[in-house]
């Protein structure tokens, strides 16, 4: 009897050929799409065309009530409290994982799968999340809070494909996606505009002060939560040279501003997970990752009561608090934390 895969189905590219592959490897095959937001209507309705395509059972589960008090309220309360949080990072273990493998084990499924470009190797008696064959796609850093539940069941059927290939793929079985573009990277505020949308649905933050490089004050900003760390741009002030926001202060309320991007070269991270147990171990050598687009910096990693420290080998471009690092070793995801600190 042919084994059965519960596919997330968003109606995009990926995700439309990740079902197509496994039918082709001979897997029996169903699609989950999940309703998040009423920005999702479209998402559903994508979902039901490709899975009418492709022949497929479709399963919708309405999430928005959990959706909005996991990853929305949070959202909204980490920017009014001067951070910069990552929403799908957040999501991916939190609401869209647990629920496809929910809904696959209560539906008798024997596999999960998406059309997420990583890889997942069977070594050590332990499932290891690493890199796709697509370095440009990777997505290994959004899935670093997966553990051994979920990795365990699933699949990654575009792994080992680069995106053109995915899309000429899409095109010769007659799937309309086929010249889709790619999803957005926030997908329940579809202008970008995060700071109108927390205005709008929850509160504005007030008003408060701009600090010079040289430490005086220089202006008025019109609320953190319009502001990140490294932002250069819409600053609205003139100090006759480029300046960068170095620090935000919640307590005073403050923006710090420098000439240049602050540098740190050790970055505290809190809420650290790991994809196996036992990978990351303290006084180790890793690589770690600050950004989804960064690249990997050498570190030593060092476990604390309620978190780690990742000492940097160099200097790098200081993260806002609220972003995820993800840590790898030999090539594999080990884990990941909530950046807190940094100097």
């Amino acid at each position: 009897m042919a084994k059965k895969v519960l596919v997330a189905l968003s109606g995009g590219v990926d995700s439309s050929v990740a079902v197509h592959l496994l039918r082709e490897k001979g897997y029996e095959v169903a699609g989950l799409v999940m309703k998040m937001s009423p920005v999702h209507d479209k998402v559903v309705e994508a979902a039901k065309k490709s899975a009418e395509q492709l022949g497929i059972p479709l399963i919708i589960r309405d999430l928005q009530e959990e959706f909005k008090r996991e990853i929305i309220d949070f959202f909204a309360s980490e920017y009014l409290s001067g951070r910069t949080p990552s929403p799908c990072v957040r999501c991916n273990p939190r609401i869209k994982f647990k629920y496809l493998l929910d809904t696959a084990i209560e539906n008798g499924f024997d596999f999960i799968a998406t059309g997420h470009y990583a890889k997942i190797l069977y070594e050590d008696g332990v499932y290891k999340l690493t890199f796709s064959e697509s370095e440009a796609r990777d997505q290994s850093y959004m899935l670093a809070g997966l553990g051994q539940d979920v990795l365990s069941k699933l699949l990654l059927p575009i792994s080992d494909y680069e995106k053109p290939k995915v899309r000429e793929i899409a095109k010769s079985i007659g799937l309309e996606c086929h010249d889709a573009p790619d999803s957005e990277e926030n997908c329940f505020v579809t202008d970008n505009d995060y700071a109108l949308y927390i205005e709008k649905n929850y509160r504005t933050s007030d008003e408060g002060d701009f600090i010079s490089p040289e430490g005086k004050v220089c202006g008025k900003h019109k609320g953190i939560l319009h502001y990140t760390i490294g932002q250069r741009k819409g600053l609205g002030i003139a100090l006759g040279k480029p300046a960068y926001v170095t620090d935000i202060d919640p307590v005073t309320n403050e923006v710090r501003l420098g000439y240049e991007k602050a540098q740190v070269t050790k970055v505290l991270i809190e809420n650290v997970s790991e994809t196996f147990d036992g990978a990351i171990a303290n006084g180790m050598r890793a690589k770690c990752k600050l950004r989804s687009t960064g690249k990997l910096l050498d570190c030593v990693v060092e476990l604390t009561d309620d978190g780690a420290v990742l000492h940097l080998d160099l200097p790098t471009a200081r993260v806002s608090n609220g972003q995820a690092a993800a840590i790898y070793a030999e090539g594999f995801v080990l884990g990941n934390g909530t950046i807190c600190g940094g100097n």
